[in-house]
């Protein structure tokens, strides 16, 4: 005669109410190893980065995987990206000079060459100057160089609406003006000006098919072409630089290697002082013109 069991007590091979069984898979539980339906995988977003011809496709898989909301937000972020669509308006932002600038579509992205510019501009610069972010784009120069030297009067300036609203977000409390170069500018600065600078677009016009898809088909033509030589802005600015600088001011803009002898050229035309800086790491060639 078996005795019988009390009330509490639990029987060999008894399953209890709730209680999970070594094995058993619950509902929704996911398993190591196991891909769910619209998983994006990071090893398979590299590999098609990667083919799609993304130099440095492990940083972007994981930058674009940070941004995205779920597998379905990363899966259209990277199909952007093979498409074409810049990595960083893809962001929203673009990391320059150890700054996070803000990006946006239709907005020419800061390149990182050009923090060679600011390095130099940062040098002319002491606290309290003048300074002009002329064709500014995002406004990532000027940004730059007021995180480096404090108490500066900054102005910025470019001709499209898109790029000044984008400048206006990374610099608040900054004017930033709309038109076209030097006409966009307060006409008190005229002579008051202790370091101008000018990202001008320096691609010749037909070396614009030449260009990356990224930049090609989706920045603004005005952001690239830079006329038939690639100097036609970058005389314009040298030209009317010299009524808006202050005495032994300074313009900097960047041009190609090889346009460098003829940039130099166009800048003592004007009577300015003419010399180079370049910078072979990050393939960076820079003019600087001083107002004696």
């Amino acid at each position: 005669m078996h005795p019988t069991p009390d009330e509490d007590q639990v029987l060999p091979g008894q399953v209890l109410p709730g209680q999970v069984l070594p094995g058993q898979v619950l509902p929704g539980q996911v398993l190591p190893g196991q891909v769910l339906p619209g998983q994006v995988l990071p090893g398979q977003v590299v590999r098609r980065l990667r083919a799609a011809g993304c130099v440095f496709a492990e940083d972007e898989a994981r930058l674009l995987a940070a941004e995205a909301a779920g597998p379905e937000a990363l899966e259209a972020l990277v199909e952007r990206r093979i498409a074409g669509a810049p990595l960083e308006v893809l962001l929203g932002w673009a990391e320059f000079r150890g700054l996070r600038i803000l990006v946006a579509p239709g907005v020419f992205v800061p390149r990182r060459r050009t923090e060679a510019l600011v390095e130099e501009a940062v040098r002319l610069t002491p606290p309290g100057a003048v300074v002009v972010d002329l064709c500014c784009g995002s406004g990532a120069v000027g940004a730059a160089i007021a995180a480096a030297v404090p108490g500066i009067e900054l102005h910025a300036a470019d001709v499209d609406p898109a790029a000044v609203a984008c400048a206006r977000r990374n610099l608040p409390g900054v004017p930033v003006h709309e038109g076209d170069l030097f006409t966009a500018l307060p006409p008190e600065l005229a002579g008051r000006i202790d370091v101008l600078t000018a990202n001008v677009p320096y691609v010749p016009t037909d070396a614009l098919a030449l260009m990356p898809p990224e930049a090609r088909d989706h920045e603004p033509r005005v952001a690239l072409d830079g006329g038939p030589d690639g100097l036609a802005l970058a005389r314009r600015v040298a030209t009317g630089a010299v009524e808006w600088l202050a005495p032994g001011g300074s313009l900097l803009f960047e041009c190609g290697e090889g346009q460098a002898p003829d940039a130099l050229d166009l800048v003592t035309a004007t009577g300015m002082d003419a010399r180079l800086v370049t910078d072979d790491e990050r393939g960076a060639t820079v003019v600087v013109g001083t107002l004696s």
